[in-house]
């Protein structure tokens, strides 16, 4: 069987970012750490590929861009900005999908690193490894920037939307309109979603109306099946709870689920039920009727995180800083 890099930091109990570190030259490890590596390399002979020999004497010049998925088009628009902005650069991007599945995460980001990108942009980490500091690990040597999630670490970079604030603006919105019970529809293993979730419990509390049934949780929320999930949840969400006449979703796909709930359900929007969705991706515009959203700037989160990123790369990885973005409600006729 093919020795691995991976082989390789099992077996120096180390990660495999180092393991790349010694094989390319390219960052310091302690002396004794590569004495270990380059001993366990030579034991297990393994032979690094072409490319990461390659690539030993020269900076790469290829960025990773890790998403969850592109079937949401948030994801889309990021990568747009991304690339935008270093569509006149010497970089070029190499894309990941994870579908927020944690362990797919770390395998990409160990390709990447494999690859000897010059940097990585993750959009929407994931919890886990986030709380695991794999992240902090990795980004201690390769420059690291995060979209759509603040990051505490000294190491990373990153750029956001001020959630708490885009939630509230959603939910007030709805509380203007009367709305008293209101549902909160979200997805896995996101910061965002806990985020939402955190300020809409708050609000609902403070008018003594939260009720724990009133939250669905719809699994995945940016895959290609997202929008028949949530209508499906929707429908068992709404046949119980009669009295729901508003509703939060999370992300633009969930509320057109909800939406098409409704449809199946005969409940006219916005007579019976008000929506309010987030993201303000294109297709928000073009479902009747058109969806009441919330716009965090997708396409600036891109070219911010883009820029971050170079500033990193230019900079030799030595500083780290956020940039926060503002959120705007879109009135249209959900």
């Amino acid at each position: 069987m093919k020795i691995t890099i991976v082989d390789v930091a099992k077996a120096c109990n180390v990660s495999v970012a180092t393991v790349s570190r010694v094989i390319n030259g390219n960052y310091p490890v302690k002396k004794e750490t590569k004495e270990k590596v380059l001993k366990i390399i030579e034991e297990l002979q393994y032979k690094p590929n072409t490319q990461a020999r390659d690539l030993i004497k020269k900076q790469s010049s290829t960025i990773g861009v890790v998403v969850p998925s592109i079937s949401n088009m948030f994801f889309t628009n990021v990568i747009n900005g991304i690339e935008n902005y270093f569509e006149d650069s010497q970089y070029s991007i190499f894309l990941c999908t994870t579908e927020h599945d944690k362990d797919k995460e770390i395998s990409r980001i160990n390709e990447l690193i494999c690859r000897n990108v010059a940097g990585i942009i993750v959009v929407d980490p994931g919890r886990d490894n986030v709380k695991s500091k794999y992240f902090e690990k990795i980004a201690e040597s390769v420059p690291m920037v995060f979209v759509n999630r603040h990051s505490e670490s000294s190491y990373i970079s990153s750029v956001f939307n001020d959630q708490e604030n885009g939630a509230r603006i959603a939910i007030n919105y709805l509380l203007s309109k009367n709305h008293k019970n209101i549902a909160f529809i979200r997805g896995d293993n996101s910061y965002s979603y806990d985020i939402k979730e955190k300020v809409y419990k708050e609000m609902m509390n403070d008018i003594n109306n939260f009720k724990e049934e009133f939250i669905v949780n719809m699994g995945h929320g940016n895959s290609i099946q997202t929008v028949n999930k949530s209508m499906e949840e929707g429908i068992k969400l709404l046949s119980s709870n009669k009295n729901i006449t508003g509703i939060f979703a999370c992300n633009d796909l969930m509320a057109i689920g909800i939406m098409n709930a409704c449809k199946k359900l005969n409940i006219k929007i916005p007579t019976d039920l008000s929506i309010v969705g987030y993201d303000n991706i294109e297709l928000s515009e073009m479902v009747e009727p058109k969806l009441t959203t919330i716009d965090q700037n997708m396409f600036s989160l891109g070219e911010n995180a883009a820029v971050l990123l170079n500033e990193k790369i230019e900079n030799n990885n030595e500083y780290s800083k956020s940039i926060v973005l503002s959120n705007r409600l879109i009135k249209r006729e959900t």
